[in-house]
C-alpha cells in the first residue's frame, strides 16, 4: 500500500469519542449508503414492473411485425419468408389480417380488435394457447367461423364458448352509411376465452381465422403483414437490421419495443428521473464530505506543511486527500450495495411490500436486480465522492510549507 493511501486511512480514523471515523465521515457514509440502497430499490423495482409488464405483451404480441405501405397479398412477402423460414433464430411466421369491428350479443356491442391467423400458426407466434382458459383453438372444418375471445370481453358480452356473436366489420361501415351498399356482417361461434392478465387486451382483442377475417374485412386473398417469433427476445433487434439491410425499404418492420414505443419511453423517462432524483442523495452526502475534507485541511494544516517540508509533492498531497473522499465512497457504495440488495432478496421471498391480489394481478410489488445497474449506482456514488474531495485535495496541495509550520 502506498504511503499516500496509508495516510488516507489514518486521517479517516479518528481518536477521539467515536474511535472509528470521525462524526462528519461518518454522516458522509451514511448519506452515500442510504442513497446508493435506495436507488438499487427503486431501479429493481422498476426493473421489475418492466419486466411485469413486458412478459404480458409479449404473451401476444410478435417478436417482430413486417408490414407494407399497403395490403399485399402473401405473394409480396414471399421472398421475405423463404428467408426467414432458414434463418437459425426464427420460430414462427404467421401472415396476419387486423382491424376493427362491432361485436354483438344479444343486447350488448363492444368495439373491438380483431385479428385473423392461420389456428396452426398461433402457438409459434403467439403465446395465446399458454393463456386458454376455456375451450380451443381451432379454426378448422366445422369450427372455420370460430372466435376466441378475452375473459373480460366475454364476461361483458355475457357470452360462453358455444354461443354465437354477430360482427360488424368498420370496412364497410362508410358505404353504408351514404346508403350505397350494406356493412359486412359475419357470425361467428366462441370457440375459446383466454386471460392475459392484461384487461386491455382481455376485452378488447378477439382471434379469428385466416380466410374468415379476409372475408369479414373485404381484403379478398390479401393481409395486413407478417409476424415472426425469435428464440430469443435479444435477437429482435439485431434480425431487424439484418432484414431492413437486405430487403432494404421494401417493408416496415417493428419490434416488440416499437409495437410499444409510447409505453415504454414513459417508463424509461421515469425510471431515469427516479435516477436522477435519487442521485441527489447521493449528491448531498458528497458536499458533507467536501465540508469535511476543507476542515481536515484547515485541521492538518501542521501535518500537511511537515509532509511537504520531508519531500511530498503537490501530488502526493492530492493524491491523500483523493483517497479519502475514494474510500469514504468506497465504503458508502459497498454497505448501500449489500443493504439494497438485503431488501430486495427480502421483498422476493418474503414480500413485504404486498399488494391487494383482487386489483391487482401480481401479489406483491415485483423486484429484479440487473448488474449493470448496481455497477453504475456503485461508480456513481464513488464518483460524487471523487469529485467532492478535488477541492480541498489541491487548497491541501497548495499550502506553504514554511507558513503551515512557522508557528509550530
Amino acid at each position: 500500500m502506498s504511503f499516500e493511501r496509508t495516510i488516507a486511512l489514518r486521517y479517516l480514523r479518528s481518536k477521539r469519542q467515536f474511535g472509528f471515523i470521525t462524526i462528519i465521515s461518518l454522516i458522509s457514509i451514511v448519506g452515500v449508503t442510504v442513497g446508493v440502497a435506495a436507488l438499487i430499490v427503486v431501479l429493481s423495482v422498476f426493473n421489475g414492473f418492466s419486466g411485469l409488464v413486458s412478459s404480458i405483451l409479449i404473451n401476444f404480441d410478435p417478436h417482430l411485425r413486417i408490414e407494407t405501405t399497403k395490403q399485399s397479398t402473401v405473394e409480396t412477402y414471399r421472398q421475405l419468408i423463404e428467408y426467414c423460414s432458414t434463418h437459425r433464430d426464427v420460430t414462427g411466421i404467421a401472415p396476419i389480417v387486423t382491424g376493427k369491428a362491432v361485436i354483438v350479443s344479444r343486447n350488448l356491442n363492444r368495439v373491438i380488435n380483431i385479428k385473423g391467423i392461420d389456428s396452426d400458426k398461433i402457438a409459434g407466434v403467439s403465446g395465446l394457447h399458454k393463456n386458454l382458459v376455456l375451450g380451443s383453438i381451432d379454426f378448422k372444418g366445422e369450427n372455420r367461423n370460430g372466435m376466441v375471445i378475452g375473459m373480460t370481453l366475454a364476461d361483458r358480452l355475457g357470452a360462453v364458448v358455444g354461443d354465437t356473436v354477430a360482427v360488424v366489420s368498420l370496412a364497410g361501415s362508410e358505404m353504408a352509411l351514404l346508403q350505397f351498399g350494406q356493412p359486412l356482417i359475419r357470425r361467428f361461434h366462441i370457440v375459446g376465452v383466454y386471460e392475459s392478465n392484461n384487461r386491455d387486451y382481455d376485452a378488447a382483442y378477439a382471434f379469428i381465422g385466416l380466410e374468415p377475417a379476409q372475408a369479414l374485412f373485404g381484403m379478398e386473398d390479401r393481409v395486413n403483414g407478417i409476424e415472426l417469433r425469435l428464440r430469443s427476445l435479444d435477437h429482435a433487434d439485431r434480425f431487424k437490421s439484418q432484414l431492413e439491410e437486405r430487403f432494404a425499404d421494401q417493408f416496415r418492420i417493428l419490434t416488440w419495443y416499437d409495437l410499444h414505443r409510447d409505453l415504454y419511453s414513459v417508463m424509461k423517462i421515469e425510471r431515469w428521473m427516479a435516477y436522477i432524483i435519487l442521485c441527489l442523495i447521493i449528491g448531498v452526502a458528497s458536499f458533507n464530505l467536501l465540508g469535511s475534507l476543507t476542515m481536515a485541511v484547515i485541521e492538518k494544516t501542521r501535518e500537511i506543511g511537515i509532509l511537504k517540508s520531508m519531500g511530498a509533492t503537490r501530488r502526493n498531497i492530492v493524491r491523500i486527500f483523493l483517497f479519502e473522499g475514494i474510500f469514504v465512497g468506497v465504503i458508502g457504495a459497498f454497505v448501500g450495495v449489500v443493504i439494497g440488495l438485503g431488501v430486495v432478496a427480502l421483498q422476493e421471498r418474503y414480500h413485504l411490500f404486498p399488494l391487494d391480489p383482487t386489483v391487482y394481478i401480481i401479489p406483491a410489488i415485483p423486484v429484479e436486480v440487473h448488474t449493470i445497474d448496481v455497477v453504475i449506482v456503485a461508480m456513481t456514488a464513488i464518483a460524487f465522492c471523487s469529485v467532492a474531495a478535488l477541492y480541498p485535495a489541491r487548497r491541501a496541495a497548495s499550502l506553504d510549507p514554511v507558513e503551515a509550520i512557522r508557528w509550530e
